[in-house]
C-alpha cells in the first residue's frame, strides 16, 4: 500500500491547475485539487470570460449608431446594469458547473477549502492533512493596490463584475491591459471615463507605433478622457457615498467609482511556503526549473503564480506538459516565443512575435511595413476610427517576426498569422499568399511597399 493518499495534490483550480489534474488522472495518477474560492480561476470568474462579455455588452452603442448609415431606424434605447451584471453571473455559474462535472469525470477529488502546505509531501484542508508524492501550486494571481491615504475606498477587478450600481462618472487607474480595457468598457456602457495613468504611455512592452495608434483611437471616443503622467495622491469618501480624488497635479476630482488596475502579483499568502524550502522571487512568484520544480523537489508551480506569462492558454500548455512529464515520461518543451496575444482594448489589439523596438535588438536590421485605413464597414456607419496593421521584417532572412494590428477583431486575425509566424514565414510567403476579398485581412498579404528600414546601429 502506499504511503501516499495522492500522486499528486493540486493547490488552486483555475486554468493551469485543472489542466493538470485532468491529465495526470488521465495517465492514472491518483490525483485531488483543492479550491477555496471558485472553480475555474481567474479567467473564468473575474479575468477572461467576464471580461470579454463586458467588451461586447460595451460595443452595442456604437453598433446601434453604426445601424443608421446600413437603414435600420433604431429607436429609443437604454442600458440596464443589473440585465448584463446577472446574465453575465449566471453564465459564469455554469461555467463554474461544467469545471466541477469535468474533474469529477476525469477522477479528480474536489476538496473545496483552503490548502495549506504544512511539509514537502503534506497538505492540510480544513484541518485534515494528506501525504503527498508531489504538489503542485497553482493559485494564480491577485490585483495590487498600492497603499495611499483613501486607497480603501478602490475597488479593483475582482469587485467590478458585481457592482450594485453602475457608476456615472468613473476613474481607471493602470496602464496595462486590464486597465485598457476596462476604461474602454465603462465608456462604453455609458459612463464618463477617465484613464489615469503615471507614464508617458500605456502598454509598456508593446510595440511603441502600437500604443501610440491605441491612444489617438481612444483618445477620440466620446466620454472617455486620458490622462497620462497623471496619478491619485488622496482620496476622500463624501457623505453622499462619491470620493473625492486629489491628483498630483493638483486636480481635484469628484466620481461615482475608482478602480485600480494597476497589476497583478503571485497569490502565495497563507499557503503555507515558509513551511517548505520554495524560494521567491522579488515580486513574490514561485521560482521554478525548466521543468516546473521549485527548489523543493516535490513541490511544482505552474501559471501566473510563477510569472512567466500571464496569459490562460501558457498556463493551460504549462499544465498539461508537467502532467505529461511527471506521469508518461514526456519532455517538456514549454516555448514561449511567438505567443499571441490581444488586448481587448476599443479597437482591439491583435499581436504576435517581436515588437519593432525588440526585432532592431535581436535582428540588428529590419523592414517594416504598415497600412492605416479605415474599415469598410465605416465608409457607411460614417465612423472615423481608422485600423491600422504592421508587419515586422528580418532583413537578412525575409522572416517575418513580428505582426501587430489595431482594429475590429484584431485577436481573432492574429491568431492565424501566429501559426504562420510559428512556422517560420518570410514576408516573400505573405506576398505569395492570395487575401481573401473584401476583408480587412486580406491587407497583411497585400503590404509592399516599406513604410521604413531600421538598423540598430
Amino acid at each position: 500500500m502506499s504511503e501516499f493518499d495522492f500522486d499528486l495534490f493540486v493547490i488552486g483550480a483555475g486554468s493551469g491547475g485543472v489542466r493538470a489534474s485532468r491529465i495526470a488522472a488521465g495517465l492514472g495518477a491518483r490525483v485531488a485539487i483543492a479550491e477555496d474560492r471558485y472553480l475555474g480561476g481567474t479567467c473564468v470568474n473575474v479575468g477572461c470570460v467576464p471580461k470579454k462579455l463586458f467588451v461586447y455588452g460595451s460595443h452595442f452603442a456604437e453598433d446601434f449608431e453604426d445601424a443608421r448609415g446600413y437603414g435600420w431606424n433604431v429607436g429609443e434605447r437604454s442600458f440596464d446594469w443589473p440585465t448584463l451584471r446577472d446574465n453575465k453571473t449566471n453564465e459564469i455559474e455554469r461555467l463554474n458547473g461544467i469545471y466541477r462535472n469535468m474533474l469529477k469525470g476525469a477522477g479528480v477529488e474536489l476538496l473545496e477549502g483552503r490548502a495549506r502546505i504544512k511539509g514537502a509531501n503534506t497538505v492540510e484542508v480544513d484541518g485534515r492533512q494528506y501525504r503527498c508524492e508531489r504538489i503542485l501550486i497553482a493559485t494564480g494571481g491577485w490585483p495590487f493596490v498600492p497603499e495611499f491615504p483613501g486607497s480603501e475606498h478602490v475597488i479593483s477587478s475582482n469587485e467590478i463584475f458585481y457592482l450594485d450600481e453602475f457608476p456615472g462618472q468613473a476613474l481607471v487607474v493602470g496602464g496595462g491591459y486590464i486597465a485598457v480595457e476596462f476604461a474602454g468598457i465603462l465608456a462604453g456602457l455609458g459612463a464618463d471615463t477617465r484613464l489615469l495613468y503615471r507614464g508617458e504611455l500605456f502598454l509598456r512592452g508593446f510595440d511603441q507605433e502600437v500604443r501610440e495608434v491605441l491612444r489617438e483611437e481612444m483618445g477620440a471616443k466620446e466620454n472617455l478622457q486620458l490622462c497620462f503622467n497623471t496619478e491619485i495622491v488622496s482620496i476622500e469618501k463624501r457623505d453622499d457615498g462619491r470620493f473625492i480624488a486629489q491628483l498630483n497635479n493638483g486636480e481635484s476630482v469628484i466620481t461615482d467609482m475608482i478602480l485600480y488596475a494597476t497589476g497583478r502579483v503571485p497569490h502565495t499568502h497563507d499557503l503555507g511556503l515558509e513551511n517548505v524550502k520554495v524560494d521567491l522571487g522579488s515580486k513574490g512568484a514561485i521560482k521554478v526549473d525548466d521543468h516546473f520544480q521549485t527548489s523543493e523537489p516535490s513541490i511544482y508551480a505552474v501559471g501566473d503564480v510563477i510569472d512567466r506569462m500571464q496569459l490562460t492558454p501558457v498556463a493551460l500548455a504549462e499544465g498539461m506538459a508537467l502532467a505529461r512529464h511527471l506521469f508518461d515520461g514526456q519532455p517538456i518543451n514549454m516555448d514561449y516565443e511567438n505567443i499571441a496575444t490581444a488586448v481587448f482594448s476599443q479597437p482591439n489589439i491583435g499581436t504576435v512575435g517581436l515588437s519593432e523596438e525588440q526585432a532592431i535588438e535581436r535582428c540588428g536590421k529590419v523592414r517594416v511595413y504598415t497600412s492605416r485605413f479605415r474599415h469598410m464597414k465605416h465608409t457607411l456607419s460614417g465612423r472615423q476610427e481608422k485600423t491600422f496593421m504592421k508587419l515586422v521584417v528580418d532583413d537578412a532572412s525575409d522572416r517575418v517576426v513580428g505582426c501587430h494590428m489595431v482594429g475590429a477583431d484584431a485577436g481573432e486575425i492574429l491568431q492565424g498569422i501566429g501559426i504562420a509566424l510559428k512556422a517560420g514565414a518570410t514576408k516573400a510567403m505573405f506576398d505569395a499568399t492570395i487575401g481573401i476579398h473584401p476583408t480587412a485581412a486580406e491587407e497583411f498579404v497585400t503590404m509592399r511597399e516599406v513604410a521604413r528600414t531600421v538598423s540598430k546601429d
